[in-house]
């Protein structure tokens, strides 16, 4: 019988524990039993593990025990000393939601000195204030997209090579570190960890981390010289994905594939009964420029939709995804911005509006459902031709898509 562990056995403070109960989240997932030790043993490691597998929380508590631990023994700790970055605004907010979470009341509960505060540096917020941040606050832990952490440090308002100093070493964070890589932003995260000069820990995680996506990461930081092992590790948590999402495709030629949509989300009571008892849906879109006209045309049915898409006002784009975690919208349409790390409850369905190329888009979208131990559906919309590509990825990925139809305003098997 396999001996059950607790996040108290490996080193995290009862009142973190008590923190993680409020979410109900009483037991340690797999990929947080390989993770946090090896954190707080600061280690430089490459992770990864399905999306809705607790990646976030896998680095942040070992983190935040360290830099408590730093604070207790009254050793050096730099400004910033723990710097996370993440490729979207939505995303970056999101973990200085859960930073802020899990370290809210901390000095009242264990009667010390305030907590490390946290600051979030996101390109479209003000600049002057986040600058004012930086030198009145000091934020110990800051979280933000790299162009415009990049953009400070130019400016001589953000130095990171104070995480260099002191007797507790910095830390790099990169949350869906496969997008650091890429072709079109590794020069800009190459920069900014040169500016870090050496990093004495790092930390990459995400739900896709081909051997590819690990070696761009250990050639990257090698170049920076007395850069130590960094160990991968990984958890075959895909059941999620095989066994508590069902995959449904539906054929349709591309100039009816809002209406095949319409009448996909009327099925599903998208459109009509108690704002309550309807199901969320979360639509994706490649064409960025085509949110705005979809979800104009799901209003026009009388469908509650809204959009989030990288080219919006940051306001709007905040106002609906608020609205969407809420359940005062019942249809969100992103492009991939959303397929991200995003967690918002309760997503019944995600739809694809086209097969995507790669196995790796295919498993950030469906992610988005199934969380929390849940189960949900993904559903592909696609022509004859992109229905050809997605039949390679089912067999790539291991699982099973059933082709559906609309009749008569149901959802049905074809004949």
């Amino acid at each position: 019988m396999e001996l059950k562990i607790r996040f108290s056995d490996m080193g995290i403070r009862p009142f973190f524990v008590e923190k993680l109960s409020q979410r109900n989240i009483n037991d340690p997932t797999d990929i947080q039993k390989l993770v946090i030790p090896r954190v707080r043993n600061r280690e430089n490691i490459l992770f990864r593990s399905a999306t809705g597998t607790g990646k976030t929380f896998a680095y942040l508590l070992p983190l935040f025990e360290n830099l408590y631990a730093a604070i207790e023994a009254k050793e050096a700790v730099s400004s910033p000393h723990i710097l996370i970055l993440a490729p979207t605004l939505e995303l970056c907010s999101q973990l200085k939601q859960e930073a802020d979470f899990l370290l809210r009341d901390s000095a009242r509960e264990r009667q010390s000195p305030p907590p490390p505060r946290v600051g979030l540096l996101i390109g479209s917020a003000n600049i002057t204030r986040q600058i004012e941040t930086i030198r009145k606050e000091k934020p110990a832990v800051i979280v933000g997209n790299s162009a415009r952490v990049l953009q400070l440090v130019r400016m001589g308002k953000l130095k990171l090579g104070a995480a260099r100093t002191g007797a507790q070493p910095g830390v790099l964070a990169l949350d869906e570190a496969d997008r650091f890589v890429a072709n079109e932003t590794i020069d800009e995260t190459r920069e900014l960890i040169g500016r870090m000069h050496v990093v004495p820990q790092v930390i990459a995680c995400s739900a896709t981390m081909p051997e590819k996506t690990r070696e761009r990461l250990r050639t990257l930081f090698g170049e920076f010289g007395e850069f130590g092992e960094m160990a991968y590790i990984e958890t075959e948590e895909q059941e999620i994905l095989r066994e508590r999402i069902t995959h449904w495709a539906f054929f349709s030629e591309d100039r009816k594939k809002l209406r095949c949509l319409c009448s996909f989300l009327n099925a599903i009571g998208a459109s009509c009964g108690a704002t309550s008892r309807r199901k969320k849906c979360l639509v994706f879109t490649s064409r960025t420029g085509q949110v705005g006209n979809i979800v104009a045309q799901l209003q026009y049915h009388g469908i509650s939709a809204d959009g989030l898409a990288s080219g919006m006002d940051k306001q709007a784009r905040r106002r609906a995804l608020d609205n969407f975690r809420q359940g005062k919208l019942i249809v969100l349409v992103s492009s991939d911005l959303a397929a991200r790390g995003l967690d918002i409850p309760d997503i019944s369905y995600c739809v694809a509006l086209d097969a995507p190329f790669e196995a790796d888009a295919y498993i950030h979208r469906a992610g988005r459902t199934a969380r929390a131990g849940k189960r949900g559906c993904m559903v592909t919309i696609g022509n004859e031709e992109e229905l050809r590509r997605f039949s390679i990825l089912e067999k790539k990925l291991g699982i099973t898509v059933y082709p559906k139809i609309l009749y008569q305003g149901r959802i049905e098997n074809p004949c």
